[in-house]
């Protein structure tokens, strides 16, 4: 979770760095994940939206006027390599694993992830002084999730500028909690078509999604950056509005009440509205026990991180968390 205001952000070894990223990459693949969810409730958020501000104007003034090693020593390589590294790993090795199980058992794939959403508003949700002003920025904040994810796809070129523009609106959004990077480039109609770049390394597509995203991450971090520094419970719950908004897009059971032809000829679905699952059928009972893996497992971790999670402080006793040594 996010640090409260007069904490400071932890540090963590690189292993751990790693497999944060790592969990982020995997997010970032699922259209209605967000991978800032992953960070926010992981404990890196702070740590990442400040390696994110290491690239500013001091030092590309550094670097021109020769002082390169100078440059270099203000970006906390200590943090953003392993998480780099997990990140990229997680999206060149699972990137074919996330198209097959979206294809084919997306119930499951939902389910899991819905349990790990809900379980990440109860975790930050008990960190926000909850008053009539913060309590208004979440219901605004649910409002527009809500909207945002239920937008219809559009129908949109596969061409250099506009995969720039659509990396860079889609790293807004992944670094957001309950936003998903992912469900942006697949409102803009690039979802399928960065996918399967990647799984197939296509650089030049690759290349203008990647340089949108460096671009809009470098301008957008700063502003939130911000933002939770001056209005911090008011930013976070606004956050967590957008984790139960996103919760319409997670939600396993669907039905396809709009289709468009593709491209490439083929039918794919544009509208979709959430229904109500067969209880009489094995899925739903399946698809239940991934969503309660999923919520028992990302407390689990919060409660290991923190101390303090909601569910485990219950049943196990809150406890103060140990110091975390940087290796």
């Amino acid at each position: 979770m996010q640090p409260s205001d007069n904490e400071s952000p932890r540090s963590f070894s690189a292993l751990r760095i790693f497999f944060t990223g790592f969990a982020m990459g995997i997010a970032d693949l699922i259209p209605g994940v967000s991978g800032g969810t992953m960070a926010f409730i992981l404990g890196i958020y702070d740590q990442l939206l400040a390696a994110i501000k290491s690239f500013n104007l001091r030092l590309v003034q550094l670097i021109f006027r020769g002082r390169l090693r100078e440059g270099l020593a203000q970006i906390p390589f200590g943090f953003l390599i392993p998480l780099g590294l997990g990140l990229g790993v997680a999206i060149l090795s699972m990137a074919r694993v996330m198209r097959y199980l979206l294809e084919n058992q997306p119930v499951y794939l939902f389910s899991f992830f819905f349990g790990l959403i809900v379980a990440s508003i109860i975790a930050v949700g008990v960190t926000v002084r909850w008053a009539p002003g913060t309590a208004l920025a979440l219901v605004l904040g649910s409002v527009a999730a809500y909207l945002i994810v239920g937008l219809v796809p559009l129908s949109m070129p596969n061409d250099p500028l506009t995969l720039f523009l659509s990396g860079m609106v889609a790293i807004m959004a992944m670094i957001l909690p309950g936003i998903s990077g992912s469900f942006i480039l697949l409102i803009l109609g690039q979802y399928a078509y960065v996918l399967n770049a990647v799984s197939e390394f296509n650089l030049l597509a690759i290349l203008p999604v990647a340089l949108g995203a460096v671009i809009g991450l470098l301008g957008f971090a700063r502003v939130l950056s911000w933002l939770l520094k001056y209005y911090h419970h008011l930013i976070v719950a606004v956050l967590v509005g957008f984790m139960v908004g996103s919760l319409r897009k997670i939600w396993p059971w669907k039905e396809v009440i709009e289709t468009m032809i593709d491209r490439h000829g083929d039918v794919v679905p544009i509208r979709e509205r959430n229904i109500l699952p067969d209880f009489a059928g094995g899925e739903v009972w399946l698809a239940l026990v991934l969503a309660i893996v999923g919520f028992v497992l990302l407390s689990f971790i919060d409660h290991l991180q923190t101390g303090a999670n909601p569910i485990f402080s219950r049943l196990l006793g809150r406890r103060t968390p140990k110091p975390v040594v940087e290796s």
